[in-house]
């Protein structure tokens, strides 16, 4: 077999592989090829307006998440736009929690996004009041702006 014949079986190969198609044949192939293309563009555009659903349009505020860790929390915060005092107005509803702030990662140029690992020095908060409590502190913050 040429040098050309097997880079293009390769590269079929690897378009069966990521594609997860099982059929043998190329026409087969990049029919599935484009059934996944198709598939992809279509969770994107669900994630999309999941997003769009999830942020509030007038104000369009904060979006935020906390994921449970074994001892404390990790808390992500995006905005698309610049949230000058947000992070004060945050940082003070950790430690009305009793939250420590173990780790973070801020960025507060052109947009807001904190990324924080929480200790909970109480161990009695669970994932939905240190979201309600950020949540809070967005609320009063952009009340104050």
């Amino acid at each position: 077999m040429s040098s050309r014949k097997k880079k293009k079986a390769a590269l079929y190969e690897k378009l069966r592989a990521a594609t997860h198609s099982n059929a043998m044949n190329k026409t087969s192939i990049i029919v599935d090829a484009s059934k996944y293309i198709g598939e992809l563009k279509n969770k994107v555009d669900r994630l999309k307006k999941e997003i769009g659903t999830s942020s509030t349009p007038q104000n369009s505020l904060p979006a935020v998440t906390v994921e449970n860790l074994e001892k404390g929390f990790l808390i992500n915060v995006f905005s698309g736009k610049n949230c000058p005092g947000l992070l004060v107005s945050i940082l003070e509803a950790f430690e009305e929690l009793g939250l420590d702030v173990l780790d973070a990662r801020v960025s507060c140029e052109d947009n807001f996004q904190l990324e924080a690992i929480g200790g909970d020095q109480n161990q009695g908060h669970d994932a939905q009041v240190v979201k309600q409590a950020v949540l809070q502190a967005i609320h009063n913050w952009n009340e104050g702006s």
